[in-house]
């Protein structure tokens, strides 16, 4: 167990402030979701070349797509003309990327083909209006990207997210199916949350009644907050829960997983995709994954309620910061600490 050292000193979460502050808002856009390593969707969703996947994301929209030699490229979803974004969310196949706004149209590796009538310009070239370019990689058949000129390499990025992850076949999971939630609070509320245990008994009974809560462990380390718990007859949860900063969760089942992807939206809304694989995807197994499913989904809405009087007392003013919990919290104070020196 985490016990934490004799005469420990308090830690103390941010201030109330950074929740629903906009200057707050845009420098954590800035200083940190531009420079990280960013989950952007699955591996098997860009099988052939045309494949593509478009995420909006703080403000950014990007996408994915597999070229017409196999590699897999990646740009902000922004056309060279007027700014129009050329995809719409989600995963789909393009034979070509087509503005529906006024017709440039581009290939796959992002060159400017065609602006149909537009006219004749002598320093008019279709080569000087590319698309945007962004960094992208894979990891185990997930596809991420980051929006620096020079970023660290992916694995560097994942932190320790790579060696807790590395006892599961994580290759062998099918994608079974994707669920969305949104909330009205700050992204941070939301992760706070999700990075500590502390709130299990109060929130989530059921999930209580089937963990060790006594021998519950936190420890954030290497750009990575790890939970743990023994699980009791009756768990979903193979009794890791892993979270990668700054907006990145994977947890195991028994033969399956789930990954998600925590998206602000503003100072004051986020919302988090939840994609769920297991290995056995036979009909037979469908059922007893959508009942897992289901329960993970409604372990998640428990928290809603909470999250969001969490974020109308941080704007109250009355209340400004607390103490975390040595025991409970490490995962809370780890990663607030990343913050901290990521806008310092």
């Amino acid at each position: 167990m985490n016990l934490p050292a004799a005469n420990v000193s308090l830690a103390f979460g941010l201030p109330a402030s950074w929740y629903h502050d906009p200057q707050i808002y845009e420098r954590e856009r800035q200083a940190v979701f531009r420079r990280e390593w960013i989950w952007l969707g699955r591996e098997d969703q860009l099988r052939d070349p045309g494949d593509t996947i478009a995420i909006e994301f703080a403000g950014w929209r990007l996408f994915a797509i597999r070229d017409r030699d196999g590699n897999v490229r990646a740009f902000h979803n922004i056309c060279r003309h007027r700014g129009a974004p050329i995809l719409k969310e989600g995963a789909r196949r393009c034979d070509v990327l087509r503005c529906a706004y006024h017709g440039w149209t581009y290939d796959t590796a992002g060159r400017l083909r065609a602006a149909p009538h537009f006219g004749s310009a002598v320093d008019f070239d279709k080569k000087d209006y590319g698309l945007f370019p962004i960094s992208v990689a894979t990891w185990r058949g997930f596809v991420f990207v980051n929006l620096a000129e020079d970023p660290v390499p992916l694995l560097e990025g994942l932190g320790d997210l790579v060696r807790e992850a590395a006892p599961y076949p994580l290759e062998d999971y099918r994608f079974v199916g994707e669920e969305v939630f949104e909330m009205g609070c700050n992204w941070k509320v939301y992760t706070d949350n999700y990075v500590e245990g502390y709130h299990i008994p109060g929130i989530h009974p059921a999930f209580n009644a089937v963990i060790d809560f006594e021998k519950f462990t936190t420890e954030g380390r290497n750009r990575t907050v790890i939970m743990q718990a023994p699980q009791k007859d009756g768990a979903v949860y193979s009794g890791t829960w892993l979270w990668r900063y700054p907006n990145m969760t994977l947890s195991t089942f028994p033969g399956g997983m789930n990954i998600s992807r925590i998206v602000p939206l503003g100072p004051r809304r986020v919302r988090q995709y939840y994609n769920f694989l297991f290995a056995d995807t036979s009909p037979e197994a469908l059922a007893r994954h959508r009942r897992t499913m289901d329960w993970t989904c409604n372990v998640i809405r428990e928290d809603f309620a909470i999250c969001e009087g969490t974020q109308a007392n941080m704007e109250a003013g009355i209340f400004d910061r607390g103490p975390l919990s040595p025991r409970h919290e490490d995962g809370v104070r780890y990663y607030h600490a990343l913050l901290r020196e990521a806008l310092a």
